[in-house]
């Protein structure tokens, strides 16, 4: 499934791995797009992978990885949780974080200090 374009080269496709339904899908879809969607959000390229445990047992059986580029930064999130809905939570907001920083990190290397004086050349 690929995330939809809105007029930005959005690329970040969700996949699934295992058992998991339409449902559970489409709604870590959702959440990706809404976070990709808001505005001061950089252009991010990469892939969200969603896989379901096979074993009963497991207390968080569902699993997210989602690794992505954004503005040459690689950023990866794992989120492990019970259910498809607290995964995608827990995804949306700790892309939300990574993509936080990323943004910060930008925004502070491009702000310029004042040369020191002995570059401008007075004394």
């Amino acid at each position: 499934m690929t995330a939809k374009n809105t007029g930005t080269m959005v690329a970040v496709r969700v996949r699934a791995e295992g058992d998991v339904d339409a449902e559970a899908l489409a709604y870590v879809q959702s959440k990706v797009d809404a976070l990709l969607d808001r505005p001061g959000v950089p252009v991010a390229d990469g892939e969200v992978r969603i896989a379901k445990a096979a074993a009963h047992h497991t207390a968080r059986p569902w699993t997210a990885v989602a690794e992505l580029v954004v503005r040459n930064t690689y950023v990866v999130v794992h989120a492990q949780e019970a259910t498809a809905h607290e995964l995608a939570d827990r995804l949306q907001d700790r892309l939300r974080g990574q993509l936080t920083r990323v943004v910060h990190r930008y925004e502070a290397a491009r702000r310029s200090a004042t040369p020191p004086p002995w570059r401008r050349g007075e004394v």
